[in-house]
């Protein structure tokens, strides 16, 4: 499910600040290592048995590379997806999301918003 209307996507930030803010909101950023592109996960557990929620922000390089830790990072429209043991994360519209696991990933998206906007760069790609 695409969360759209928080104003993070398009947003244009620094890696080392944006890796600061989204650790500060929860979120963690993928292990394993691009490049061009980064993704922020927050792991939503709910009291059913396997039954996971992650919430997605992914980004890629405008300037820069993110293995340098030197890169400008524009953002994405976020994502909530239901995790599908063993399958992986589907983030499609037909997808049941709980309102609680809305409004919490709502939320975050707002923490995570009012950080951007201090950090936010003028893009020069």
């Amino acid at each position: 499910m695409r969360l759209e209307g928080h104003g993070i996507e398009d947003a244009v930030v620094e890696l080392r600040p944006l890796d600061h803010l989204m650790e500060n909101a929860g979120m963690i950023r993928a292990s394993g290592w691009d490049y061009e592109r980064v993704t922020y996960d927050y792991k939503m557990d709910t009291p059913v048995k396997n039954e996971t929620f992650y919430l997605r922000i992914q980004g890629y390089a405008v300037e820069g590379d993110v293995d340098k830790g030197n890169a400008v990072i524009k953002l994405l429209t976020p994502l909530l997806g239901k995790h599908y043991y063993p399958h992986g994360v589907e983030y499609g519209d037909g997808e049941d999301f709980p309102q609680n696991i809305v409004e919490k990933s709502n939320q975050i998206l707002k923490k995570v918003k009012e950080q951007i906007d201090q950090f936010k760069v003028q893009e020069n790609a």
